[in-house]
């Protein structure tokens, strides 16, 4: 058994709308090598892209799968209770849908996405079909705090059932061996990166260079993949760091445009390395979430 302070987390409410798709006047988006075209991107109710998917095989740019849900409530004029239900809110966590024809129906969260500062929330396929834009949904935010009694890691974003889910470890060092489909190179880590915390956010996995992305594999990489960081630290903010180690989850699909890529959520980092990334392609929200 894993050893967390389970017993000192808050479980509080934090609720959002189902988002529309948004669009601009200048709607074409330009990849490095000047090619330019309209593409589907952040928000609405996204039938045909949930996690277990792949994250490059559709024309996409950074399309959210599942339902993209904010808070548009404004408190004194600032967007404080979108940033709550973003800083909150914990992979894995129940939502619960509390207007609309599906109300009553529960899916549960699967990412958080920055700059546009949506939270994403997977449900079934019948119950996709029953929501509307606009609908309000709730989520039972538990998580925040988490820590490992254990291990000198940095635990975030994550709820304690879908941590209990992800088969750790302990490995013959004495180290923390979580499961993980890849293992990237801090190198080609883009958008996102330099933020003061990973508290809500994702930043970018870049698949520009085919040399990187043959040689780590990076074709295949599936949204709800857990996957390693190597030479990286988020522990208060975004930064390269040798011999640092981050976990996140891949929340959103590929991009086009430059420094952007499949999204990153983190979940776990360790400045020393205190984590030891143990390849199994199984290591997917969508088997996880069968556990809890």
């Amino acid at each position: 058994m894993i050893k967390t302070n389970i017993e000192k987390l808050v479980c509080q409410s934090v609720i959002g709308e189902i988002t529309s798709p948004l669009g601009s006047v200048n709607p074409y988006r330009i990849n490095p090598d000047g090619h330019s075209d309209i593409y589907p991107g952040v928000g609405g109710i996204t039938y045909n892209l949930r996690i277990g998917d792949k994250a490059g095989d559709m024309f996409a740019d950074h399309v959210e799968p599942g339902v993209s849900i904010s808070n548009f409530t404004q408190y004194q004029g600032q967007p404080g209770p979108n940033r709550a239900l973003n800083q909150l809110s914990c992979v894995g966590n129940t939502a619960k849908i509390i207007s609309g024809e599906a109300k009553g129906k529960t899916g549960r969260v699967t990412g958080k996405h920055g700059g546009i500062e949506h939270v994403l929330v997977d449900f079934e396929p019948e119950v996709l079909e029953e929501l509307a834009i606009g609908d309000k949904i709730q989520i039972k935010a538990f998580g925040c705090g988490l820590q490992l009694t254990d291990y000198p890691v940095k635990i975030m974003n994550l709820d304690p059932a879908l941590l209990a889910a992800m088969g750790l470890k302990k490995s013959k060092d004495g180290l923390l061996e979580v499961p993980v489909t890849h293992t990237i190179p801090a190198k080609i880590m883009g958008s996102g990166i330099g933020a003061s915390h990973s508290q809500s956010g994702d930043y970018d996995i870049q698949l520009f260079d085919q040399p990187t992305v043959d040689e780590y594999g990076l074709a295949d990489l599936r949204l709800g993949d857990f996957v390693a960081i190597i030479d990286a630290d988020a522990t208060y903010g975004r930064i390269f760091k040798t011999g640092g180690i981050v976990i996140g989850i891949v929340v959103h699909s590929n991009c086009v445009l430059a420094g952007h890529g499949p999204g990153l959520m983190v979940i776990m980092s360790s400045k020393d390395g205190k984590l030891v990334p143990r390849l199994n392609k199984q290591a997917n929200l969508k088997n996880y979430f069968k556990k809890i």
